[in-house]
């Protein structure tokens, strides 16, 4: 069984995370949404509602589950049973991040693969980070999230 796990703060998860999501499909039998707790990162959404919201956006796919971890990806890969970490590409600077941490990953574990994809020209703007800043200042977010995630926004504003 092909198991892939797809780590990330998703803070929160936005329409270009979808989209790699939804292109990998074919690529696993199963995608684990791996929720990472940053030390280092102080989410503006709880680990809970992140959780809510992607389970709610896949509840009616069996194929896609989600689980908030700590430490390190390689160690969440052994507990969900994932061989393959999957990550999403925006800028040529991202890749050479990426490589050295899917070659860390693969130096502590060499039965974990990386697979990388490249997202679609229209999602290279839209990062988490940028989202937070734009909603922290009042902007209209509406564009760059999941439906489920603004609804609940909106709701909770």
């Amino acid at each position: 069984m092909r198991i892939g796990l797809f780590p990330g703060t998703f803070d929160p998860i936005t329409i270009g995370h979808l989209d790699i999501i939804n292109r990998s499909l074919s690529l696993f039998d199963k995608l684990i949404i791996g929720i990472g707790r940053n030390a280092n990162k102080a989410p503006m959404f709880s680990e809970e509602q992140r959780l809510q919201w992607i389970r709610e956006i896949y509840k009616d796919n069996p194929k896609i589950d989600a689980v908030v971890y700590e430490g390190l990806t390689v160690n969440c890969c052994k507990q969900v049973g994932a061989n393959f970490i999957l990550r999403g590409i925006r800028y040529v600077n991202d890749f050479e991040y990426e490589k050295a941490i899917a070659d860390m990953n693969r130096s502590l574990d060499h039965n974990i693969e990386t697979i990388f994809l490249t997202c679609l020209p229209q999602y290279t703007s839209v990062a988490s980070t940028l989202v937070r800043d734009v909603l922290r200042n009042g902007g209209d977010v509406e564009p760059f999230l999941p439906e489920v995630v603004s609804k609940s926004l909106k709701v909770n504003i």
